[in-house]
């Protein structure tokens, strides 16, 4: 009954020690601003972003959450049937390769413009 008014006083002590003890700074126009790469991000106009690295970046999501997925299987694999679990490994690599193979036919891994 005491714990929630214990930490919310915790609380209060550990960030009214941080705001003593913390170090009072000026702030400055250019130190405040954000900077991103050489451009200011506040810019109106608009860079053409290259559809090329955005399929490459889509591309490598899905390859790298179906490794994720994959990832537990290894793990379950001393407790499954040895059996069924390889040949769901089979089948979920012999998709994966499938995939690839599509994306490298379709020339969506070629970095040549």
């Amino acid at each position: 009954m005491l714990f929630v008014p214990l930490v919310m006083l915790v609380m209060l002590m550990v960030l009214g020690v941080s705001i003593i003890l913390s170090k009072k700074v000026k702030l400055n126009r250019e130190k405040s601003s954000p900077f991103e790469c050489g451009f200011d991000s506040n810019s109106n106009f608009r860079l053409p972003f290259s559809l090329r690295f955005f399929l490459i970046t889509i591309i490598f999501l899905i390859f790298d959450v179906e490794i994720v997925m994959l990832l537990p299987a290894i793990y379950s694999l001393p407790k499954s049937i040895l059996i069924y679990w390889s040949s769901v490994f089979f089948l979920f690599l012999l998709i994966l390769l499938l995939g690839l193979f599509h994306e490298w036919k379709q020339g969506a891994l070629n970095w040549a413009f």
